[in-house]
């Protein structure tokens, strides 16, 4: 039976990809250094954003953003020019990757930053790490300010959000909730949405902030506007705190 195509939508995707039989596709630093480099040349070529990524010993996560239909040909690109790299390395043929690569549309905020949580918290589950940020081949490594940031990642969200190393890392810990990234996952494979705020009132919803009396007041309009679609990068521009503390409002009225 002939596989069905892939339709590339514009947006964000999580991607995901592992060697054939679980086999290990990451010998070494220069692996690794192979990938990422060839990851950012594919991302130039294709018009592509990256916002995290973890490379593990035989499979690896990418959080990406397409501004066109190209995602298909984006990863053919990067799985085949590695495949030929390494089988010409470690002298070795045969298929490296266990078949296409799997891939996951962001459909609303709360998704995306559980996913950037999720990928971060990849080497700390695996027991290669304690902390986020000291995993060196994952982004969290230049979240934490521990080296400069690979060329495709410097537009990251994480960076665009936050100028601060302890912010960056507090909301990759709030936002590790992945109760929430299960739900999202189920009604994803039912739904596609765009990301895209809907078109809010700034004014009245800071105008409502500021005249609340009391924090659980404050707390409440806000749980309610990112209810509504406003992300929380925009409340926090709009009511003066940061995205860390939005965040912490956010996760605690989930439970």
């Amino acid at each position: 039976m002939p596989r069905r195509p892939r339709i590339d939508i514009v947006g964000t995707y999580h991607l995901v990809n592992r060697g054939v039989d679980r086999r290990v596709t990451f010998k070494d630093h220069d692996d690794f250094t192979y990938f990422l480099n060839l990851l950012c040349a594919a991302s130039k070529i294709y018009g592509i954003r990256v916002h995290s990524y973890v490379l593990m010993s035989n499979h690896y996560h990418l959080l990406v953003e397409t501004t066109q239909e190209n995602l298909s040909k984006y990863m053919k690109h990067i799985n085949a020019s590695y495949s030929i790299y390494f089988n010409k390395r470690h002298k070795r043929t045969g298929h490296l990757w266990q078949g296409r690569f799997k891939s996951w549309f962001v459909t609303n905020e709360a998704y995306l930053y559980a996913l950037i949580a999720y990928i971060e918290y990849n080497p700390i589950k695996a027991h290669m790490t304690q902390t986020i940020g000291e995993y060196k081949y994952s982004s969290s490594f230049a979240f934490s300010g521990k080296e400069e940031a690979i060329t495709c990642l410097k537009e990251s969200i994480v960076f665009e959000m936050y100028n601060d190393i302890k912010e960056r890392l507090e909301f990759i810990a709030f936002a590790h909730d992945e109760r929430v990234l299960d739900e999202i996952k189920k009604a994803s494979n039912l739904v596609v949405t765009s990301i895209k705020e809907k078109k809010i009132d700034a004014a009245k919803i800071k105008s409502e902030f500021h005249k609340a009396k009391t924090i659980q007041e404050r707390n409440h309009i806000i749980v309610e506007a990112n209810r509504n679609g406003v992300s929380q990068h925009k409340l926090a521009t709009i009511v003066g705190l940061s995205q860390s503390q939005i965040n912490r409002i956010v996760q605690k009225n989930r439970g």
